[in-house]
């Protein structure tokens, strides 16, 4: 007497795919979980609210107060664009938050040994790094996009007297936006660099050295070369989104630089996917 066994499949599974294999969207829930409930995910956007805007507050009172003593080229700057004075005000050290939680977000699962858990429950590699993708922009464009607007309102009300703007003069809207696409795309790039790297430590240090480093170096090159490098280098291009009024020496218009940027991290992207398919956890 001979008895038969059937091995249950997942009905659109080809016949070959046990039950219980993780879709996407369980995929997205487990990493959201994770990214909800890791102690640095809370503090790094503790620290990019209250540095952009409180530097953007600050800055933006001081400029208030000293504007009879002010430099007659920093007023002529802020009167033909204060949409990007404002936001600007608090960009420069508040985007340090999203790219150390960008990191965190891919590297750190390598520094805690976490990634073998990870995988082991996953095995389908790029379906998990893009659901970490996915959860930590919505995550980070979300909150930056209210950042933005906090951050103008308030940048708004300290500047009227001197420099009038609203949100309903042509292009503000859009670059109030803008801020919270480039941070979300800075976002982005930061966990590809993290995914590259896959330890913390240089990963963070990597990032920074891209995000701070590179125009400043290459401004120091001769000639029109600098000018030229400068300008599709990733986070240079990118910030061009939060302007409403192209300066009379910028090559590229906030879309395209936004274009560049968004190169720059699909490449580095489709790269730390390759890798990490290749590579053993």
């Amino acid at each position: 007497m001979t008895t038969s066994t059937s091995v249950k499949t997942l009905p659109d599974s080809g016949g070959d795919q046990p039950a219980g294999h993780a879709s996407f969207g369980r995929l997205l829930l487990a990493e959201w979980t994770k990214l909800r409930t890791v102690r640095s995910t809370v503090w790094s956007l503790v620290a990019l609210v209250v540095l952009a805007v409180g530097i953007t507050t600050l800055a933006l009172a001081v400029t208030a107060a000293n504007w009879s003593q002010a430099d007659p080229g920093d007023k002529a700057e802020l009167l033909a664009d204060p949409t990007r004075r404002i936001l600007g005000a608090g960009v420069l050290l508040s985007q340090l938050a999203v790219c150390v939680l960008g990191v965190l977000v891919t590297a750190g699962e390598y520094s805690t040994g976490m990634i073998r858990s990870t995988l082991l429950a996953s095995p389908h590699r790029l379906r998990t790094l893009a659901a970490k993708c996915v959860d930590f922009t919505v995550l980070v464009l979300v909150l930056s996009e209210l950042i933005g607007f906090s951050c103008f309102f308030i940048g708004r009300a300290l500047i009227w007297k001197h420099a009038p703007v609203n949100l309903n003069d042509p292009g503000v809207t859009s670059a109030v936006v803008g801020y919270g696409l480039y941070m979300a795309m800075l976002g982005l790039f930061a966990t590809a660099i993290g995914q590259l790297v896959r330890h913390t430590a240089g990963a963070i240090t990597a990032v920074i050295a891209l995000v701070l480093l590179l125009v400043p170096l290459a401004q120091l090159l001769p000639g029109t070369v600098g000018k030229h490098i400068g300008a599709y280098l990733p986070t240079n291009a990118g910030g061009l989104i939060m302007s409403v009024h192209p300066q009379s020496d910028q090559l590229l218009s906030p879309w395209q630089g936004y274009g560049v940027f968004a190169i720059w991290t699909v490449v580095l992207l489709a790269i730390a996917g390759w890798l990490l398919v290749k590579r053993d956890a």
